[in-house]
């Protein structure tokens, strides 16, 4: 397995497994996020649930984009009428097959069809990124910003966002995540990486002259910024006049 990617195969828990048996669905899943993608077992679980509602004649069981909206968008239509609803990002973090998405998905279709929750499948991280797989991963292993745009940003989903604009934030986000998870780790281990203190975080923080001394007292800045600016280049064309200080 590549330290670069996050797995492909992620295991759902026995409960959830015995369940989706339970079905008797047309094809028995075994890698989660590829298989529940295009929506098809998606509509077949809930069409045991409410048969004449769902008809599996119209579903398409490809893989392309156009028919995992085809078949997500009709799904979702139907569930409306039904007075039920999934959550957007949970849709959309499936059929591009996020880390999680279709895992967090799932359990929320047995909860609401059920009745039950499963707490091994909560635990998952609601954002649908790899910074859970990331954090369990070495630090020499860990992803670049390049390959953190990949991992978090698949061709699909760029494919269904025809707005550039809207995928250039997307990236902007994933690149500032990602940098931000890189100064936590200098943090956590400044030895590693060599880091060292910048001349602020090494100056002495004192507190305002005026909270020292005689509250009435003009303070030290004040003084000084009441004085006439002196300038040296005044034979230069400056507009200040030199003034005479004491030497």
């Amino acid at each position: 397995m590549s330290y670069s990617q996050p797995p492909k195969r992620t295991a759902l828990p026995r409960e959830m497994l015995k369940w989706l048996q339970s079905l008797h669905l047309s094809f028995s899943p075994k890698n989660v996020r590829r298989d529940f993608s295009n929506g098809y077992l998606i509509a077949e679980i809930f069409s045991w649930y409410y048969p004449e509602a769902f008809s599996m004649h119209s579903y398409d069981n490809g893989t392309s984009l156009v028919a995992k909206q085809n078949n997500w968008a009709q799904t979702e239509r139907v569930l409306v009428k039904q007075h039920v609803s999934l959550r957007k990002e949970a849709i959309e973090g499936t059929i591009h097959c996020k880390p999680g998405a279709a895992e967090s998905l799932l359990q929320e279709i047995h909860t609401l069809l059920t009745n039950r929750s499963i707490k091994t499948v909560q635990e998952v991280a609601p954002d649908f990124t790899d910074q859970r797989y990331q954090e369990q991963l070495p630090m020499v292993a860990r992803a670049t910003a390049s390959r953190a745009i990949k991992n978090n940003l698949c061709l699909s989903e760029e494919m269904a966002e025809p707005n550039i604009t809207t995928n250039q934030q997307k990236i902007q986000a994933i690149i500032q995540r990602h940098i931000r998870h890189r100064r936590e780790e200098r943090m956590q281990d400044p030895k590693r990486f060599n880091a060292r203190l910048t001349l602020g975080e090494q100056a002495a923080r004192l507190p305002p002259v005026a909270t020292r001394g005689d509250p009435d007292l003009p303070t030290k800045a004040s003084h000084t910024a009441s004085k006439p600016l002196a300038c040296s280049c005044y034979r230069l064309g400056c507009a200040l006049p030199p003034q005479n200080f004491p030497e």
